[in-house]
């Protein structure tokens, strides 16, 4: 009996301990990328319904980004081949977020999401290396590239094709490219990283 008192009491304890708000909470924490697990063909759908979640209890000083990475590849179809966008981590979204537990239940109830990617479904954070190789953060890249500029790929399904460049987004870090395929002029966006000079 004297235990359960106790048990008590110390519950009451913290209860009474005063709660920080989001924003105190926020400007403590650092952002982070994690992994949320979605149901199949869920990936819209359960980005949607965070960006609601978000808009409705105000978590835009906790979550600041969600992807769905996708990836460019030419696939043929009757006989003719298209460049086409499509997911290329099926069934995961990424989200930039200052994590604490407080965060928890409106992130794992969200429609479409199962749960975050980590030990026992907790919350893991991805290495710097992961966030990289995913391409989640757009790294400022010092280059010399201007319109008119001719440029070789060197990197995603495009790999060896030589193009013009007609445009140029620095604040993206993305250029447009012009390249030759299937017989037509074609533009394509590509990232700074994709492409070096031809002299």
């Amino acid at each position: 009996m004297e235990d359960k008192n106790l048990k008590n009491e110390k519950n009451d304890d913290v209860l009474t301990m005063p709660k920080e708000s989001s924003s105190e909470l926020a400007n403590k924490l650092e952002a982070k990328w994690y992994a949320l697990h979605t149901f199949s063909g869920y990936e819209n759908v359960a980005k949607e319904n965070l960006e609601t979640v978000i808009d409705k209890f105000n978590l835009h000083d906790r979550i600041f980004d969600i992807i769905i990475p996708m990836e460019e590849v030419v696939e043929e179809k009757n006989g003719k081949k298209k460049l086409v966008s499509r997911k290329s981590m099926p069934t995961y979204i990424f989200v930039k977020i200052k994590y604490a537990d407080d965060l928890w239940h409106n992130i794992t109830r969200t429609r479409g999401i199962t749960g975050f990617v980590g030990p026992n479904g907790r919350p893991l954070a991805l290495p710097d290396e992961e966030v990289m190789k995913l391409r989640l953060e757009k790294i400022k890249v010092e280059v010399d590239l201007n319109v008119g500029d001719k440029v070789e790929i060197f990197d995603g399904p495009l790999n060896g094709m030589i193009g013009e460049i007609t445009a140029v987004n620095p604040e993206m870090n993305v250029l447009t490219v012009n390249v030759e395929m299937f017989g037509r002029e074609t533009a394509v966006d590509l990232e700074f990283a994709q492409v070096h000079k031809i002299n």
